[in-house]
């Protein structure tokens, strides 16, 4: 998006009741809503170094692909902050440590990279200014683009809502909503909108094992925000499904290629094959932000592994494996551009070819 597209009031007001992720009043901390302590308890969290920052995008505190992205936007500010330099150059060496830092914490989620990239080309365009000229630069480019994530969410909303009517029944897996992105959300902004306008839906919320993303998240924020919600295991999505329940499924993605397959959360592509076989619209829903040309395909996405513990321990009082048991716990997983149904981003709903829709729908984008 054009920098000139938001004046400063415009930018207050998309950012006014954010809480997820959001700078403190110093500016010198970001702060977010702990996900690892939901539902149970909403506990806010000052990140304030380095560590902190790397620690909380790891241990998915603050997780979604475009939360990632924006926390680490504040982040790299707030670290841009604490650097003693004299020039422009030696300012910027300490800032690309900092941020090839905060970039190493997780690899599949391509807003992360995306986000420190386009701080750090802030950076690189002024870098014969003073150090505290180029902050000044670096506070209006992070505000600016969890405005221009807020501005999305809103559109996706409204792409997506149309391809629904009331009464549907929704299928989604792992969460994308508020507290993964900003104000709407993605998958589940149709839901929160639609709710808006008197738009009824009943939601099947995959569990999304094994870290219970639609457990702990997606059903909390469906329940608390007045709309229907039913917490399903993963494996009971074919049974739901058959039964004609499910008129749509609505996804998140951490990282479209650009043949339109699409990462996910782990077991994502699972879902896409059984709406399939029975015949439901999958839409995946996400941000100009997530969409990454140089990957040509799914191929291309690194995907990233996880601690195989979280399998065998995580939520459980005690392990549901022998130590001897090996565990295979990737991430995330491509679901296959011939299995979605449509892509929906803040300039459209894009159909296959998804060569062609994504272009058409991205110049600007295309030709990096």
């Amino acid at each position: 998006m054009d920098q000139g597209r938001f004046k400063e009031e415009e930018i207050a007001e998309l950012l006014s009741g954010i809480e997820n992720v959001r700078l403190n009043e110093e500016e010198t901390a970001v702060i977010i809503v702990d996900q690892t302590q939901l539902p149970g308890k909403k506990e806010f969290l000052e990140l304030g170094d380095a560590k902190a920052l790397y620690d909380a995008i790891f241990e998915l505190k603050v997780r979604g692909a475009p939360a990632i992205g924006i926390c680490a936007a504040y982040g790299i500010y707030v670290l841009a902050r604490k650097i003693q330099a004299d020039s422009g150059e030696a300012f910027y060496k300490k800032f690309k440590e900092d941020a090839e830092y905060l970039n190493s914490s997780r690899p599949t989620a391509v807003n992360l990279s995306w986000a420190l990239k386009r701080m750090e080309s802030v950076v690189e365009a002024h870098i014969s200014s003073l150090p505290k000229e180029i902050l000044a630069l670096l506070r209006e480019e992070c505000r600016l683009i969890q405005a221009e994530d807020a501005a999305m969410c809103k559109a996706i909303s409204e792409y997506g809502l149309s391809l629904l009517k009331d009464g549907d029944g929704i299928l989604t897996h792992c969460n994308a909503g508020p507290l993964a992105t900003s104000k709407y959300g993605t998958a589940l902004g149709p839901l929160f909108l639609g709710k808006e306008r008197g738009v009824n839906f009943h939601v099947f919320s995959d569990e999304t094992r094994p870290l219970l993303q639609g457990a702990r998240l997606t059903s909390y924020e469906l329940d608390q925000g007045g709309i229907d919600v039913t917490l399903i295991c993963d494996n009971m999505a074919s049974i739901v499904m058959k039964s004609g329940k499910v008129q749509a499924c609505l996804v998140g993605c951490d990282r479209i290629a650009a043949n339109g397959d699409a990462a996910n959360k782990i077991g994502t592509s699972g879902v896409a094959i059984l709406a399939k076989y029975y015949g439901i619209p999958f839409y995946v829903l996400g941000p100009s932000s997530t969409i990454d040309f140089s990957c040509k395909t799914g191929e291309d996405i690194v995907i990233e592994e996880r601690n195989p513990e979280e399998i065998k321990c995580k939520f459980y009082e005690k392990p549901m494996a022998l130590p001897s048991v090996k565990c295979y716990n990737p991430a995330f997983d491509v679901t296959d551009h011939s299995l979605i149904t449509a892509i929906i981003t803040e300039r459209g709903i894009l159909r296959a070819p998804f060569t062609e829709s994504l272009k058409e729908a991205f110049p600007e984008r295309a030709k990096d």
